[in-house]
């Protein structure tokens, strides 16, 4: 018989100990890092609605021009500015503005619902790493146990 043997429950019970924490810890670890990720997420979705706002600002900027320049090709042709053709094409002019706009702002929605989504798996990622680390720890717990009652019987 070995001159450890009577020291190796104790042995293995502090080993136990150490990985129920180490276990423990990891858990936490993966917990706080999906967690941030999903932090993340939610932020960019702020960063999408600046984004938007500078775009629509911009293509607003840029349809007065364009409308400006319209209308200026037009006087210049000698056609009459608010009618028949000339309305036909500021009408169908501010008709493309708005769908774009639009198409804009559905795009941002999907984004954003996306990093909603990716946000939420990341939480629920998380808390499944600390229900893994629990189940780890129950584990050892229970090797160790049943390692004890070996030696013992």
């Amino acid at each position: 018989m070995s001159f450890l043997a009577p020291a190796a429950p104790y042995i293995a019970a502090g080993s136990a100990i150490m990985g129920v924490q180490q276990a423990g810890q990891i858990g936490k670890f993966n917990q706080s890092v999906a967690n941030r990720n999903a932090v993340i997420k939610e932020q960019q979705n702020e960063i999408l609605d600046s984004q938007l706002d500078l775009e629509l600002e911009r293509f607003d900027r840029e349809l007065a021009q364009l409308i400006s320049s319209q209308k200026v090709a037009t006087a210049s042709s000698g056609a009459v500015i608010g009618s028949g053709t000339a309305n036909n094409i500021r009408i169908s002019t501010l008709y493309n503005a708005e769908t774009d706009k639009e198409i804009s702002k559905y795009n941002t929605e999907i984004a954003k619902a996306r990093n909603i989504e990716e946000a939420d798996l990341s939480r629920i990622r998380g808390t499944l790493a600390r229900e893994r680390a629990k189940m780890e720890k129950i584990k050892i717990v229970s090797d160790v146990g049943t390692s004890l009652l070996r030696m013992q019987g």
